[in-house]
């Protein structure tokens, strides 16, 4: 095996550096790379030489999630582009996106039934696609990674309201 450990997930993969990526081809590249670094096509060369495979198989898993995920993806082509997304420490919102949340609390707080809860979770849909496709233009079409990073936080606010959305819908089902 000839791999750079310091290649970016996309060069290891052999994809472009890109946000927009076709999932098939993730997929087929992930199971090919780790058919190649598997530790037990190593075992022949001993102990050092699978330690060594392992290394790889463990870089090749960790590439994949970043690369299978768009958020994940996203978030990495940021970093790479020199706008890491620090959600921790960054937590700056636009007023609109702050206003359209707090309006969501109070929709999932009223919410009667799983038909209300059916109306969130339509609304939350488009909100995620929207997001996406902004990210997408703004990575690939406007290589803009500050305003990426900016939408890839809304995003993740996006995502973690979506899962306080499923555990309501959870609640009701029982």
């Amino acid at each position: 095996m000839n791999i750079n450990l310091q290649s970016s997930d996309f060069e290891l993969f052999g994809l472009p550096e890109r946000f927009e990526q076709d999932r098939a081809a993730v997929d087929a590249r992930w199971k090919e790379l780790q058919r190649e670094a598997h530790p037990d096509r190593f075992a022949a060369q001993g102990a050092a030489a699978q330690r060594i495979a392992m290394q790889w198989s463990v870089r090749i898993n960790e590439a994949y999630q970043r690369l299978k995920e768009p958020i994940r993806r996203a978030a990495y082509l940021c970093e790479l582009r020199g706008a890491p997304i620090a959600a921790e420490s960054n937590t700056a919102m636009p007023a609109q996106f702050l206003i359209e949340q707090m309006q969501w609390r109070e929709e999932l707080d009223d919410a009667q039934g799983e038909a209300d809860l059916d109306v969130l979770e339509s609304q939350l849909n488009a909100a995620r696609s929207e997001a996406l496709e902004r990210i997408r233009k703004l990575l690939d079409a406007e290589n803009d990674p500050t305003g990426a990073a900016r939408q890839v936080r809304a995003l993740m606010f996006i995502e973690r309201f979506g899962r306080d959305v499923e555990a309501r819908m959870e609640q009701l089902g029982q």
